[in-house]
C-alpha cells in the first residue's frame, strides 16, 4: 500500500491504528517492518510516518552502516537481505592499530571472523541503499505517510497524531524513531541525559589502490579514532574519522584533493595511494540516553531513545534490537487483539533493553575517553589490554564475541536459527 489518502485515515476514526512508527531512517523502517511480520495473520494495524528517502542515484549521504550478523539475520527475516547482499561489503576482520599510546604503543591486533566460525562480522552497506530498500518494503506491507508529525495528543485510551500536511492519525501505541529531537519522546514527556566531546566526526567514502581485503581498520589516535570499513569495491572503503573540534574545522575547509592528500598521509601504508574522496561531512561527538524507553502509549527506538559515538559500530545495532524486542513484546498483544499501548506491555519492552543499552553506552564512553585522556596510566591500561588481545586467542575471541553480540539474549528476530 502507498502513501495513504486522507479518506483511508477516515475510515480508522472509529478504530485506531495498533502502532503508528514515527521516523523513516534505518532504525524507524526496521521496527515498521517487524511489527508488520509479527502481527502477519492478526487483525493489528501498523502505520509508517515518515518522509521518503532520496534516491540512492542523487542521494550526498556518503555515511555507511556496519551492520552485524544478528542485524543481518533481521533483515534476512524481513525479507529485505537478497537485494541488499549485491550491495554489501563483508566485514571479515577488524585491525586495531594503535597510535594513542605515545609511549609503548600497542602492537597491530587483527580480529578475525573466522576465529568464531563465521563467514563475517557483518555488512557495511552504504546508507541511502539501505534506507531505500526498507522504504520500498514498508510501502508494500502497510500505510505509509510521507508527512512529518508537527504534533501529537496522548489521552487514555489512545494517541492522536497530527501531521504536517493536517492529516489525523489515531493509534494505541506511538513508536517513536524520529530521532536526537524526538517530537513522540518530548510528547510523552521523557527526559534525556547528554554528554558532549570537545571532538567531530568526518564522514566520506574514497578509493585507493591496495585492496582492503574485507578488513575493517581502526586506528586508535589521541584525538579519537580513524575508521575505515570496506565498500562491495575492493579498492574503495567509507571513513570516520574523529578529531577536535578545531582539526575538523580545517580538514572540512580543504579541497577534495587536498584531503586526500591528508588522509592519505595516516593511511598510506595500509591503502597505497588515495584518490576519488567523495561528499565530506562533520558532525558533533555527543551521546544521549533517554531516562526510560517508554510513556504514557510510547515506546522509543533508535536515536529517539539513544545516541552513541560512531566508535565500534554499535548505534545502530543498537537500534535493531531495540526493533527486534518491541515485536517480540508486541507479538502476543496483537495474536490476542490486546492494547498495545498497555503501560505492562511497555514496561516490559523497556526492562527487556535496560542492559544492552546501559551496557554498550558505557562500553562506547570508556574507549572514546581512554583515547583522549592524556593521563598516561590510562594510557598504559589501554596498552595492555591491546597486547593481552594480540597473545592470547581466548581472549581475543571474548572480545569478538562481547563486540558483536548483547549481554542480553538476542530476539527470536535476530537469532540466525530463527
Amino acid at each position: 500500500m502507498n502513501d495513504a489518502s486522507s479518506a483511508d485515515f477516515d475510515s480508522f476514526s472509529g478504530a485506531p491504528f495498533d502502532a503508528v512508527v514515527v521516523g523513516a531512517g534505518p532504525s524507524g523502517l526496521v521496527t515498521a517492518l517487524a511489527l508488520t511480520h509479527v502481527a502477519r495473520g492478526t487483525e493489528a494495524r501498523i502505520c509508517l510516518v515518515g518522509p521518503a528517502p532520496e534516491a540512492p542515484s542523487v542521494s550526498r549521504d556518503t555515511r555507511t552502516a556496519a551492520l552485524m550478523d544478528s542485524s543481518i539475520a533481521l533483515l534476512k527475516q524481513l525479507g529485505v537481505w537478497d537485494g541488499l547482499a549485491p550491495e554489501s561489503a563483508p566485514l571479515e576482520g577488524i585491525r586495531i592499530v594503535d597510535s594513542a599510546s605515545p609511549i609503548l604503543p600497542a602492537p597491530d591486533v587483527i580480529f578475525r571472523a573466522s576465529e568464531l566460525g563465521l563467514p563475517a562480522f557483518g555488512y557495511n552497506i552504504p546508507n541511502p541503499v539501505l534506507v531505500q530498500a526498507l522504504y520500498d518494503r514498508a510501502v508494500q506491507e502497510m500505510p505509509v505517510v510521507s508527512s512529518p508529525v508537527s504534533e501529537i495528543a496522548i489521552e487514555d485510551e489512545c494517541a492522536r497524531l497530527t501531521c504536517a500536511d493536517g492529516r489525523q492519525i489515531v493509534t494505541k501505541l506511538v513508536v517513536g524513531a524520529d530521532g536526537r529531537n524526538s517530537v513522540c519522546r518530548k510528547a510523552a514527556h521523557i527526559a534525556t541525559q547528554e554528554w558532549h566531546y570537545p571532538q567531530k566526526a568526518i564522514a566520506t567514502r574514497f578509493r585507493h589502490t591496495l585492496p582492503h581485503e574485507q578488513i575493517s581498520t581502526e586506528f586508535h589516535r589521541p584525538s579519537g579514532p580513524l575508521t575505515t570499513v570496506p565498500l562491495p569495491d575492493p579498492y574503495a572503503s567509507s571513513l570516520i574519522w574523529v578529531v577536535d573540534e578545531t582539526e575538523a574545522d580545517r580538514l572540512t575547509s580543504l579541497s577534495r584533493l587536498a584531503f586526500a592528500g591528508e588522509l592519505e598521509s595516516h593511511l598510506g601504508a595500509l591503502t597505497g595511494p588515495i584518490s576519488d574522496v567523495g561528499e565530506i561531512v562533520a558532525f558533533p561527538v555527543a551521546g544521549m540516553s533517554a531516562k526510560t524507553l517508554m510513556g504514557p502509549r510510547t515506546a522509543l527506538v533508535g536515536e529517539a531513545a539513544h545516541i552513541l559515538p560512531p566508535i565500534g559500530a554499535q548505534g545502530l545495532n543498537l537500534g535493531f534490537r531495540d526493533a527486534g524486542w518491541l515485536a517480540e513484546r508486541l507479538r502476543p498483544i496483537f495474536e490476542g487483539a490486546h492494547d498495545a499501548g498497555a503501560k505492562p506491555v511497555l514496561l516490559a519492552y523497556a526492562d527487556s533493553r535496560q542492559m544492552d543499552i546501559m551496557s554498550r553506552t558505557i562500553g562506547v564512553d570508556l574507549l572514546n575517553r581512554s583515547l583522549i585522556t592524556r593521563f598516561p596510566p590510562a594510557q598504559a591500561a589501554r596498552g595492555a589490554i591491546l597486547r593481552g588481545l594480540k597473545s592470547l586467542p581466548m581472549l581475543r575471541r571474548f572480545a569478538m564475541r562481547a563486540g558483536i553480540a548483547p549481554p542480553t539474549p538476542l530476539p527470536p528476530l535476530m537469532q540466525a536459527s530463527a
